[in-house]
């Protein structure tokens, strides 16, 4: 058979070699403590079950869903943004349905690249960022996010000739795996740089209800693209359920935009799928609408294993900074193994059960370090830790 040359870059996947170490280390007996995925472990609340469940026994729910069956979720979005951002919203022009925010940031690029274009995309970032750039046949010019620079891209460092070429760039923050977060003037800027070359503006933001209160005071606020770009200009944002309401086998999320940029990622939508189930739009209206209390006990809970997971860490000797947002833990790794993440990775499992993400999965940028997801209760965090210790032998694994 003959396939296609744009699954050559699709090939190298780690997570999926991850996988198979997982498996390994299982089949020789070692009991997994897999923190390596940003699956959240908790529960979905009860009255978006409830939404759910009620609607398996309507009828009416059982047929395909086309887009203008999908309006009272459109405009729970929007009244969601309203609320939380003070942006206005359009729910019949500017939100779009997804299949989680994956589908919109996978699908997009087919929307705005012609083959040989060049997307910006953060190095290290969520890999399906890429992904999408390859099946749209275009370039990927890697933006590096170092610790010294907040992990904040710097775009005067993009040469002109790739400029000329750019359609697309994506950000996201809180960021995905380093968790730094953004601040309103680094998304003017970014809008700015935008407007200015005439480039696509993604957001992807998963993360926007996941950050964490220091004991000094308020917590930061995470910052939606449009208090930047007021007039939605160039930019379209992604927002999932997954995190937020701990909804991501339900695989629901949106996109909020510039009605153009709406438009054709619901062209490119309407070639491949229809909606999802009428039911888990209805718990996602339930989600949007409801209590929020869910997810600021979500948000507690997890600052709780951030806490306990980190406290555990510096006891060993691996001193990582607290992160302030998102579910995950960004590690520098040992000198001795900076240089090889997956090396590290697969052997840590194998060795101890302990499985996490290799930080060289989410681009080059990302070599010498380890992404840890708080996806376990405080106990079995500390316990993945001593694990860790004896692992890295650590009189040695420190050692400058």
């Amino acid at each position: 058979m003959h396939f296609a040359n744009r699954l050559q870059s699709l090939q190298a996947n780690v997570f999926a070699d991850m996988d198979k170490a997982k498996s390994r280390a299982q089949a020789a007996g070692q009991e997994v403590i897999d923190l390596s995925l940003g699956s959240s472990d908790l529960p979905t609340a009860p009255h978006i079950l409830k939404a759910i469940a009620d609607s398996l026994s309507d009828p009416s729910t059982h047929g395909y869903l086309l887009f203008h069956g999908t309006r009272a979720f459109r405009q729970a979005a929007a009244s969601w943004y309203e609320q939380k951002f003070g942006i206005a919203v359009n729910p019949e022009t500017e939100v779009l349905p997804l299949i989680g925010s994956q589908e919109g940031t996978a699908h997009l690029p087919l929307a705005v690249l012609n083959p040989g274009d060049y997307a910006l995309l953060l190095d290290p970032g969520y890999p399906s960022h890429q992904g999408g750039v390859y099946l749209a046949s275009g370039q990927i010019y890697p933006m590096p996010l170092r610790a010294e620079n907040d992990f904040l891209p710097n775009f005067a460092d993009i040469p002109a000739p790739v400029l000329a070429q750019t359609r697309l760039m994506v950000l996201s923050y809180p960021h995905n795996p380093t968790t730094a977060i953004a601040p309103l003037a680094f998304f003017q800027t970014a809008v700015a740089f935008c407007q200015q070359h005439n480039i696509v503006l993604a957001h992807d933001f998963p993360y926007a209800d996941l950050v964490f209160t220091p004991a000094s005071g308020q917590p930061p606020k995470t910052v939606s693209i449009f208090q930047a770009d007021t007039d939605k200009s160039v930019a379209i944002e992604f927002f999932t359920l997954s995190k937020s309401y701990n909804m991501g086998g339900f695989r629901i999320g949106y996109a909020i935009g510039n009605p153009e940029l709406i438009n054709a990622l619901r062209q490119v939508k309407a070639a491949i799928d229809f909606n999802q189930y009428q039911g888990i739009l209805n718990g996602a209206i339930a989600a949007l609408t409801g209590s929020q209390t869910g997810v600021q006990e979500a948000v507690a809970i997890f600052q709780q294993r951030r806490d306990a997971f980190i406290t555990a860490l510096n006891q060993i000797g691996w001193c990582v900074p607290s992160p302030t947002a998102t579910m995950y833990v960004w590690a520098q790794l040992p000198p001795s193994w900076q240089q090889n993440s997956i090396e590290f990775c697969t052997k840590l499992v194998e060795a101890t059960g302990i499985a996490a993400a290799p930080g060289a999965g989410f681009g080059k940028f990302g070599e010498g370090y380890v992404r840890f997801a708080l996806v376990r209760e405080p106990d079995i965090l500390r316990a993945a830790v001593e694990k860790i210790a004896k692992f890295l032998c650590r009189g040695e694994a420190f050692d400058s």
